[in-house]
């Protein structure tokens, strides 16, 4: 994203102070420096409505955020257009249930340096002054950024916002940071009060951790010693220390699932299924002669799944697919070309590669060095499959519920879906009979029996 103009920094100049703050600021001087998708500002000296009506004139201002003293600003330059947030300097707590509200008290006059100080760690309580100035680092953040340190500004930090626990893991998974010592004493004397937070606010948390990271599984291992991760996740704490003996695992179910996260590309769905897949091996696991088993493990992970992701309140259709990954990821690659339409039909045709990458990051999460040329050949198989454009979905179907009802005098009832399942179970062993004729003749000789049963 594009700075704020030099127009509208020059009219802010004329009147009071602005200044560049928070991840922007830390994303300048990190080594290499990253990419910056947000960018936040702070005005001193300048009234709240007066700073409303300079920025009027230079762009669209909603003033959404005034109780807390902030204004998203969109400036547009041809069909290109950014929305940033100008804030005044402001002190504030979070506050009511899930401290999903604030109380904020916030000030023109207050100093840069009152405001940098209730952040939440010092290498986001810098400020860059656009006037030229040096850089404004009360808490020498620019050291803990040097030293690649993630400090909290004070000892009240999580007890004022507890999601800050977790963003502290989710900065050091994400740069590659140490937690600082005595941040992560504060962390796990104060974990238990994460479960206050809001489940949207942790879920967000998680999906930064998820997709920004090179490799999540160190926010999550520091979840693990911190304590944070038991109140966040029971189940995934459950999998700790629990052994897969019989030679096909390196690590036990956590460390599995840590080195699988790590292995997949980052796609949240793909991530989250990774996190997921073998949740309820501890309770699927029975000891063998050769060592141990846990059959049914990825049906039962999957519904575990979708209860936990509908604690943490994710969306539905993001629910449904990592269900519908974790349900699948034990799928048989040495299958005939209708096992491999019905495994297409059952996952849809939207998460089929998908799966194929959970498999591929499952075998490299086994840390037995284990190749995965039958995913690759499977992959191509699936490709050429649908190149020929076979019927996947009832949509596919040369008959419709409709013409169901027509042709045999049916009246809407259930029994209209059971012939529509038989049809589709017909064409996708063989899809040449996907024509009208054979699927009026099979659905004849269903109906016929059906009658007889009844």
């Amino acid at each position: 994203m594009c700075r704020i103009s030099d127009k509208v920094i020059s009219a802010i100049l004329s009147k009071g102070r602005i200044y560049e703050v928070g991840g922007a600021v830390r994303d300048k001087f990190l080594s290499p420096p990253a990419a910056t998708k947000e960018r936040d500002y702070l005005v001193c000296g300048i009234p709240y409505q007066e700073l409303s009506k300079i920025l009027a004139e230079h762009g669209r201002v909603d003033l959404v955020g005034r109780s807390f003293g902030v204004i998203k600003f969109t400036q547009f330059r041809g069909e290109r257009h950014d929305t940033f947030d100008i804030a005044l300097p402001r002190k504030e707590i979070s506050t009511g249930i899930g401290h999903r509200d604030f109380d904020v008290a916030f000030d023109p006059d207050l100093k840069i340096e009152d405001d940098l100080v209730r952040r939440d760690f010092t290498i986001n309580a810098m400020a860059l002054p656009l006037d030229g100035g040096d850089l404004i680092d009360p808490l020498h953040g620019m050291a803990d950024l040097k030293n690649r340190c993630i400090r909290m500004v004070s000892e009240n930090s999580f007890v004022e916002d507890p999601l800050r626990m977790v963003r502290a893991v989710q900065f050091a998974a994400r740069f590659k940071f140490e937690v600082e010592s005595k941040t992560f004493a504060a962390i796990k004397n104060h974990a238990a009060l994460i479960a206050s937070v809001s489940a949207e606010r942790i879920a967000e948390e998680i999906n930064k951790l998820l997709l920004r990271s090179e490799e999540p599984s160190y926010g999550f291992r520091l979840m693990q010693k911190s304590g944070l991760l038991k109140h966040i996740i029971p189940e995934l704490e459950a999998t700790v220390g629990v052994e897969q003996p019989g030679g096909f695992h390196a690590y036990d179910v956590f460390e599995h699932t840590m080195h699988t996260i790590d292995a997949t590309p980052k796609v949240l769905q793909i991530r989250l299924a990774a996190l997921f897949h073998d949740i309820t091996k501890p309770q699927a696991r029975r000891l063998v002669e050769q060592g141990a088993t846990f059959y049914g493990h990825e049906k039962t992970g999957s519904k575990t799944a979708a209860r936990i992701m509908r604690r943490l309140r994710y969306s539905t259709d993001l629910i449904n697919n990592v269900s519908v990954l974790v349900d699948k990821h034990m799928f048989v690659t040495g299958v005939s070309e209708k096992g491999l339409r019905r495994l297409i039909r059952r996952v849809g045709q939207d998460l089929i590669f998908d799966l194929l990458d959970l498999r591929r990051a499952d075998v490299v999460g086994q840390g037995k060095g284990g190749r995965t040329d039958d995913v690759d050949e499977f992959e191509r198989n699936i490709k050429s499959e649908l190149e020929k454009r076979p019927p996947f979905g009832l949509k596919d179907l040369a008959l419709n519920g409709r013409d169901l009802m027509e042709l045999f005098d049916l009246p809407e009832s259930p029994v209209i879906g059971e012939v529509l399942d038989y049809l589709m179970e017909k064409v996708l062993d063989e899809p040449s009979d996907n024509t009208r004729e054979k699927l009026t003749e099979f659905a004849r000789s269903y109906l016929a029996n059906h009658k007889h049963k009844e």
